[in-house]
């Protein structure tokens, strides 16, 4: 009898543990909503998205997001070009091609990697990356969309790397070996065997890592340039909308059409944020579907 009592507040206590989650969901989303929705009384949801101009303290307040969506979308896409090929280059070496002594000295290096403070991140490639790249490149400044991208990228690179390198752990032996008797190499394998089995897993890590990229903060606010302008080239500087919440949400009056636009960006930006995942999840039960079959 005292066995069954313990396992039922054993799992009532995982219950609660579990469905806590929700609740803190649950409450980010209704505060983001009740704080985020009335700018769109004053402005409407139209000129607040497409709007070309962010001036929030002048006398004639703007709120358009435009030029920060651009710039979130520019950095995200230029840390996709990075963190992809990087990361899941890295795992399938990891995984396929590294012996035992290369795994065990990569494997950790990537490990500590993820465990860098973005703030360090941010430190270095504004002391270091961006008079370096300022001067490579012959351009105007380093801190601009292209440092921060590159910066981003290798922020994601381990989040990318260990997902789609347990998925890569994921596919039977047997697969590999299937491809091998059949004739195919070791590249052959590789793109058409395993990279399709675990393209579940890989595509969730390039999403994951996505997300990752567009949530960051202290990166884009310290290397970005921060220029609320609507970016006509990579290499112009540019402020995201995470980096706009962090730099203003300080300064605005609570209560003010400023505090509940920058809320209303929190809000865009949880929209995204979720879309991406919605995404990742939708693309992963369709390869479970698709190797459920093919078994």
């Amino acid at each position: 009898m005292n066995r069954y009592r313990k396992e039922n507040i054993y799992r009532w206590i995982f219950t609660v543990l579990a469905f806590s989650s929700l609740v803190f969901l649950a409450g980010i989303v209704i505060v983001l909503f009740k704080e985020g929705l009335p700018v769109f009384k004053e402005v409407g949801i139209f000129k607040f998205l497409f709007g070309k101009f962010w001036y929030p303290t002048y006398s004639s307040p703007e709120f358009g997001t435009l030029s920060l969506i651009l710039a979130s979308i520019w950095t995200t896409l230029g840390a996709i070009m990075v963190c992809v090929p990087l990361g899941v280059g890295t795992a399938l070496y990891i995984h396929e091609l590294a012996g035992s002594t290369q795994k065990a000295i990569l494997k950790p290096l990537i490990e500590i990697l993820a465990s860098i403070p973005s703030i360090i991140f941010g430190f270095f490639g504004m002391v270091i990356i961006a008079p370096f790249l300022q001067n490579l490149l012959r351009i105007p400044i380093g801190l601009c969309a292209f440092t921060a991208s590159l910066i981003l990228g290798i922020m994601a690179i381990p989040t990318v790397c260990s997902i789609s390198e347990d998925a890569l752990s994921y596919v039977p032996q047997s697969f590999r070996e299937a491809s091998f008797a059949m004739g195919a190499n070791r590249w052959q394998t590789l793109t058409e065997v395993v990279m399709p089995a675990a393209g579940s897993g890989i595509s969730t890590a390039i999403i994951l890592g996505i997300s990752r990229a567009v949530g960051e903060t202290m990166v884009v606010l310290m290397v970005a340039g921060g220029a609320a302008v609507i970016p006509t080239s990579i290499f112009q500087p540019v402020r995201p909308m995470t980096s706009t919440i962090a730099a203003e949400m300080g300064e605005a009056v609570m209560g003010s059409s400023h505090y509940h636009a920058l809320f209303a960006i929190g809000l865009v930006l949880f929209l995204i944020t979720l879309v991406f995942n919605i995404i990742a999840e939708l693309i992963s039960r369709r390869y479970r579907i698709k190797l459920g079959l093919s078994r």
